[in-house]
């Protein structure tokens, strides 16, 4: 094989990445000066050497704790529960979450052989065993595996003594109910609030 298709097919395992991307990204790379090469190959060399999981929450970090977890700002007694250390970047968009997280590596996917042992549920309840925490938001993504996790943390947790609770689903901003479909309005409705 040659150093082209070696490069089109290690690419092409990236997400959202088809072979005709990742040869349209190979010709790019070859375009540029040999140092810009040199120099991606440089720092995806040093991501996998220095980033690791955070050995409280399984944040990706280079520093241990991550920087959420030893931050002296944010609710320590407040945890939400995600699937991927990337959910964690979304939700600290919103700039309304000051809690700390918990990261749990995935979901549960019988099907693709992801079970409980897989994940980091057994952190979780340990952390929350620990006592000082007041609440869990579970905020796995709202598909069948996403629910499935969801409730089983739930189990988990449910002899601790701790607010367990769920991020609410519904209907998007500018959002149409001509185009939602009849679950996520279903959601939205059992997820409504008074209007004050």
């Amino acid at each position: 094989m040659s150093a082209i298709e070696d490069l089109v097919t290690e690419l092409s395992r990236l997400p959202t990445i088809g072979k005709k991307s990742a040869l349209r990204l190979t010709y790019h790379l070859l375009k540029q000066p040999p140092e810009q090469s040199r120099r991606l190959a440089q720092v995806l060399g040093t991501l996998t050497e220095r980033v690791r999981l955070c050995e409280r929450c399984f944040n990706l970090t280079e520093e241990q704790p991550c920087t959420i977890c030893k931050d002296p700002r944010r609710d320590a007694a407040t945890i939400c529960v995600v699937e991927e250390a990337s959910d964690i970047a979304a939700v600290e968009r919103t700039g309304e979450y000051r809690g700390v997280y918990h990261v749990l590596g995935g979901r549960l996917s019988p099907l693709d052989g992801i079970g409980p042992d897989e994940l980091t549920v057994t952190a979780l309840v340990q952390r929350v065993g620990a006592g000082g925490i007041r609440e869990v938001i579970v905020a796995t993504n709202p598909k069948l595996e996403g629910e499935a996790t969801a409730l089983y943390v739930q189990e988990q947790l449910s002899s601790l003594g701790v607010l367990v609770s769920r991020i609410a689903l519904g209907m998007p901003v500018g959002g149409d109910l001509e185009y939602a479909d009849g679950v996520t309005i279903a959601q939205a409705i059992a997820s409504r609030r008074q209007m004050r």
